[in-house]
């Protein structure tokens, strides 16, 4: 029988252990940001440890860091996170892409952008969308502070293989329907657990049409679906993002191997999934969480338990409205997620020569120094200003709530993130999830509309 691209590059990472028992995995990549490791650096300085491999481990800062006025962190604890991860850098030998520094940014943007994230790697990170990276086919999972500190000492991590579970997608997107359209559709219909247990392989046409960074949006939601792992069949496309990146150094001595990275006809899966494209709408989050979604056009569904219930009180909504009736205050383009260059592309064609709302408060967030560089040179900055945008440094933002970016409480916020949890995006705010395309469109307009009529 054949094998899975997910059963290629994780048995040839094993080294030690039997299938369907805990397996000791070799990690290829680790990647740090400032909120996870400190307790894992003070874990090796108290066993008198070294750290095994610091030329594979790589920092970045994103989630603390504020987006306007860098430098000037008044948070007492986000300013000793910081420094902390860059006094641990420096103490261990590793290499940091430092604030202000031209590769920092959100660490599932740096990985790529530098070409450390490539086809076949294994890949871990303190944060649970790790699984972006898995766009390039590599097997890339977030980990706890434990697992961190023993990757740190060494190089390995004990992990119990998943069943696999092929999402197979066909057909053309819609005009003004995206990746992110894809990945919230398949979590409406299917729920936020579908992916528990399995690692996630979306195939098909539709992938196959999608750049690295539509990819990347549908792998960096896999975890919302319950999955810890989201992988798609390195191809071209995949290989002309990565060569000549300036960590992709090996481009010429890999690529004959990462042309065997893919499924084979006769791979088992232990469950598909189909799912045809063609008619999908733009989708909109009503609830407290990713699986609490609807079509645009479609009215928030009844209250069928007390989650429902719940969700309906902390948003401020009901049963039978729709996403134009919600009374937006803010909008949120940014995070891991869909604060790529592409995404700030797509969102300033809709943005171009119109103003945002009085009654909204706009913002974009690029996602790593490389983003905002690259968009200000394309005259984005200057779109998204003069129609009142504020255009910020790049970060984790208005994402999470742990640094000054926070929507009010109360207030209903359209936002390109990937989660909308309760205080997700600070105490009380109401965050529904959006394509950057949708978000713009809700910017100028004040509310939710059909933009699909906007982008035609």
């Amino acid at each position: 029988m054949g094998r899975t691209l997910f059963d290629k590059v994780w048995n040839k990472h094993v080294l030690l252990g039997n299938e369907g028992e805990p397996q000791l995995l070799y990690i290829d990549l680790h990647l740090i940001h400032e909120v996870t490791p400190p307790q894992a650096f003070e874990g090796l300085r108290i066993q008198n440890r070294s750290l095994r491999r610091p030329d594979l481990t790589f920092a970045t800062l994103d989630h603390n860091i504020p987006t306007i006025d860098i430098f000037n962190i008044k948070d007492e604890i986000a300013n000793k996170q910081i420094t902390t991860l860059q006094k641990n850098a420096k103490d261990f030998g590793v290499h940091i892409f430092d604030m202000g520094s031209d590769e920092q940014g959100i660490v599932h943007m740096v990985g790529p952008e530098t070409g450390l994230t490539q086809p076949g790697k294994t890949i871990v990170c303190g944060d649970s969308h790790t699984a972006t990276h898995g766009a390039f086919g590599a097997i890339a999972f977030g980990i706890g502070t434990s697992e961190v500190e023993h990757v740190f000492a060494t190089q390995t991590l004990w992990q119990t293989k998943p069943k696999n579970l092929k999402i197979d997608i066909n057909g053309k997107l819609p005009t003004g329907v995206y990746a992110k359209d894809i990945i919230l559709y398949l979590i409406n219909q299917y729920g936020v657990d579908f992916g528990t247990g399995y690692a996630l392989e979306f195939t098909g046409e539709t992938i196959k049409s999608l750049s690295m960074e539509a990819r990347m949006t549908i792998c960096n939601m896999a975890i919302e679906a319950g999955a810890k792992y989201g992988m798609m069949q390195p191809d071209k496309t995949t290989f002309e993002y990565v060569k000549g990146r300036p960590y992709a150094t090996n481009f010429d001595q890999s690529i004959d191997w990462w042309q065997t990275l893919y499924s084979d006809e006769d791979a088992y899966f232990d469950k598909v999934i189909e799912l045809d494209v063609s008619n999908l709408e733009p989708q909109v989050t009503w609830g407290t969480n990713p699986e609490m979604g609807v079509n645009f056009s479609s009215p928030f569904p009844e209250i069928k338990d007390s989650n429902d219930e719940r969700a309906y009180n902390y948003m401020g909504l009901k049963p039978g409205q729709k996403a134009e009736d919600i009374e937006l205050g803010y909008v949120f383009l940014g995070s891991c997620t869909n604060a790529r260059l592409s995404d700030l592309v797509e969102a300033s064609h809709i943005v171009k020569g119109n103003k945002v709302h009085p009654n909204i408060t706009a913002i974009v967030v690029p996602g790593s120094r490389t983003v905002k560089k690259e968009a200000e040179a394309l005259g984005l900055d200057v779109i998204f200003k003069e129609a009142g945008f504020e255009w910020r440094e790049p970060g984790c933002s208005m994402c999470l709530g742990m640094n000054p970016d926070q929507v009010p409480e109360g207030v209903h916020c359209a936002s390109t993130s990937n989660r909308n949890f309760e205080g997700r995006q600070g105490k009380g705010a109401r965050t529904h999830l959006v394509y950057p395309a949708m978000a713009a469109a809700a910017a100028i307009n004040g509310k939710f509309v059909d933009v699909i009529k906007v982008v035609v």
